[in-house]
């Protein structure tokens, strides 16, 4: 038989491995720390654990799960686009972006997407696989060891639907939460989702304290039919009256995100009709410029986004809006642009 791999398991769960080779729970708390705080790749580095438990853990057990194939900085800003191949061989990207004192990691949360979103090149992929916890989590770990500025966010908005793998996704950011772990406050912590209902009233039912955003990126349901194919099974209004339900929860906030599409989605009306669509719920409204690859859509210019955006401000008090545009365009690191290619 193979080695296991622990990376990702969580501290009761090393404790109970540790008391099964006949070590204290002890034990499973230094080896959280030591995965996730200090991020070692090898047993040995585990400088105040015994040489003879040491010896055993490498015997029987990994704690790497990807390596790196190629690193892609941006000439543009601060952005770097890392490519990882799993041990089976597949490859996915992970983006680190830093602007200012800000330092936002781009997590992906599988292998390809099975969503098929038309203007995704993630989607176009298909679905190879979900990322295991450990996956997930050595994506970070790796950025924090090649980047200087520390971590300050973590986005589910890489390669994959987060809810498409909701246990390791939720379990990884556990590990990020964890004061033992990576210490990221909950709130610096965002899983988005193309619209996955069972999954989203499961997230709110369990009372998650992670930010929560839901991407529409149509006003009515027949334009998100023909862009989103999801839609047709969770349709528009099912999704807001639940992110009606996540904002009412105390100190919870849901984000709305629409990628803005020339000629499809970025209207004068199409603005008005998302007003009204979001009437009366308190959220976030994140308006993301088209981030073009080969395929039919593309970016609208400037003025129709200032004027898209302007007519949301005007409309209602009970939201925010932001204009996000993607860093690293150069290296094709912006939302619905990873396809873990390895060029």
């Amino acid at each position: 038989m193979g080695k296991i791999c622990i990376k990702g398991m969580n501290q009761e769960e090393l404790q109970s491995l540790c008391v099964d080779a006949g070590e204290s729970k002890f034990r499973g708390g230094q080896l959280f720390e030591w995965m996730y705080r200090q991020g070692i790749f090898s047993f040995d580095s585990m400088s105040n654990v015994n040489k003879s438990f040491r010896e055993y853990l490498s015997e029987n057990f990994i704690i790497q799960t990807l390596t790196v194939e190629n690193k892609l900085p941006s000439k543009e800003d601060k952005s770097l686009k890392i490519l990882f191949r799993t041990h089976d061989g597949h490859f996915i990207e992970t983006v680190s972006m830093v602007d200012n004192n800000r330092h936002t990691v781009c997590l992906s949360s599988q292998v390809g997407c099975a969503l098929d979103c038309d203007f995704c090149a993630t989607g176009k992929l298909g679905l190879k696989r979900n990322l295991t916890t450990g996956e997930i989590v050595d994506q970070l770990i790796y950025v924090r060891e090649e980047i200087d500025q520390p971590i300050t966010n973590v986005v589910f908005m890489g390669m994959g639907e987060p809810f498409h793998n909701y246990d390791n996704v939720l379990n990884a950011s556990d590990i990020f939460h964890s004061p033992k772990g990576f210490n990221l406050a909950s709130t610096r912590i965002t899983i988005s989702t193309v619209g996955l209902l069972p999954q989203i009233n499961q997230y709110i039912k369990e009372k998650r304290r992670y930010k929560l955003a839901i991407s529409l990126n149509a006003s009515n349901d027949k334009v998100r039919n023909e862009i989103m194919p999801i839609n047709k099974k969770w349709p528009l209004k099912d999704l807001v009256k639940s992110g009606m339900e996540y904002s009412n929860q105390k100190k919870r906030l849901i984000m709305f995100e629409y990628v803005l599409l020339k000629g499809i989605n970025d209207s004068e009306e199409d603005a008005l009709e998302l007003a009204r669509l979001l009437q009366g719920i308190p959220c976030k409204i994140n308006l993301i410029p088209y981030n073009e690859i080969e395929g039919k859509y593309q970016r609208p210019d400037e003025t129709t986004i200032t004027k898209f955006s302007e007519i949301l401000h005007n409309c209602r008090d009970e939201y925010r809006v932001l204009v996000r545009w993607s860093k690293g365009q150069d290296i094709a690191a912006g939302c619905g642009q990873l396809a873990g290619q390895k060029t």
